[in-house]
C-alpha cells in the first residue's frame, strides 16, 4: 500500500446549486476512506493531471493529482 491517500472511486452528483460535482472517495494508507465533492471544473483538471478520459480511470491514482494545478492551493 502506497504511504499517501489514493482515489478508490469517482461519480457524477448533484451539488446544492444543481450543478454537477464530482464526488472522489480516496483511502487511506490506515484504510479508512473519506469523500470529497469538486465542481465540475476541478473534475475536469483532475482527469487531464492523470492523463484519463473516464471515471474508471481515476482509481488508484494519488490524491494529490487534485492539487495539481489548483491556483487557490499552496504548499509550504
Amino acid at each position: 500500500m502506497r504511504d499517501e491517500a489514493v482515489i478508490v472511486g469517482a461519480e457524477i452528483a448533484a451539488g446544492h446549486d444543481g450543478a454537477a460535482e464530482l464526488l472522489v472517495t480516496l483511502r487511506y494508507p490506515n484504510g479508512g476512506r473519506a469523500q470529497v465533492a469538486i465542481d465540475a471544473e476541478a473534475g475536469f483538471a483532475l482527469m487531464r493531471n492523470c492523463g484519463v478520459s473516464d471515471l474508471s480511470g481515476l482509481e488508484g491514482q494519488p490524491w494529490r493529482r487534485m492539487l495539481e494545478g489548483a491556483e487557490t492551493c499552496s504548499m509550504s
